[in-house]
């Protein structure tokens, strides 16, 4: 659950803080490699939410984060094709640079809708989430998702760009880690009633 984020924590690290016709060969090999990493981001919520749903409460709010999950794979997956890797290849093609600067600029605005459509996802699938973790190991899950809501706020526009992407990408990690925490203490349970023997005894 942790690999994914941390992953794209390194990865942003080296990410090019601009693209250019300098960085464009960079740009878009970095995002070709980030093309499997960027979906394991929701692999938290397959692990920690998996096996079969119940028709309850718990088992529809699943349901809703498995959505959530996937619809964010598939918009971060098509951001990463749209504004790293085409944006990256038209930016390293020789040419008018002005005419070049309106195709990326172009991609970016087409990249950005599915990134942040995915990312929104995300945000929906943190609160399905809880609902579910919560109904399974009570108030404790709430710390993980206040992490994980506050990274996926910053996710929305930070990207994995250093310093703020990179800290998004270690508060989601630390989220998950939270809950993962929470999912593996035992459950607190009720006090229960110790009769009085007195109270069996045969009137």
């Amino acid at each position: 659950m942790t690999a994914g984020p941390l992953l794209l924590a390194v990865a942003g690290l080296v990410h090019p803080g601009g693209l250019s016709a300098a960085t464009a060969h960079r740009w878009v090999h970095l995002h070709i490699v980030l093309l499997p990493v960027f979906p394991l981001l929701a692999l938290g919520f397959v692990v920690l939410l998996r096996g079969r749903p119940r028709l309850d409460v718990a088992g529809v709010a699943t349901v809703v984060a498995w959505l959530g999950a996937a619809v964010y794979a598939a918009g971060y997956t098509g951001l990463d094709a749209v504004a790293g890797i085409a944006a990256g290849t038209v930016a390293g093609q020789s040419g008018d640079q002005a005419e070049l600067r309106r195709l990326v600029l172009a991609l970016y605005d087409a990249g950005d809708l599915l990134g942040r459509a995915g990312v929104y996802a995300l945000l929906i699938a943190v609160l399905a989430g809880t609902v579910a973790l919560g109904f399974r190991h009570g108030a404790r899950v709430l710390a993980g998702t206040v992490v994980l809501l506050g990274a996926g706020y910053s996710f929305i526009d930070s990207h994995i760009f250093w310093p703020r992407g990179v800290l998004t990408m270690l508060a989601f990690a630390a989220g998950f880690a939270l809950w993962a925490w929470a999912a593996t203490q035992p459950p607190t349970r009720r006090p229960t009633t110790i009769s009085s023997p007195a109270e069996h005894l045969p009137l």
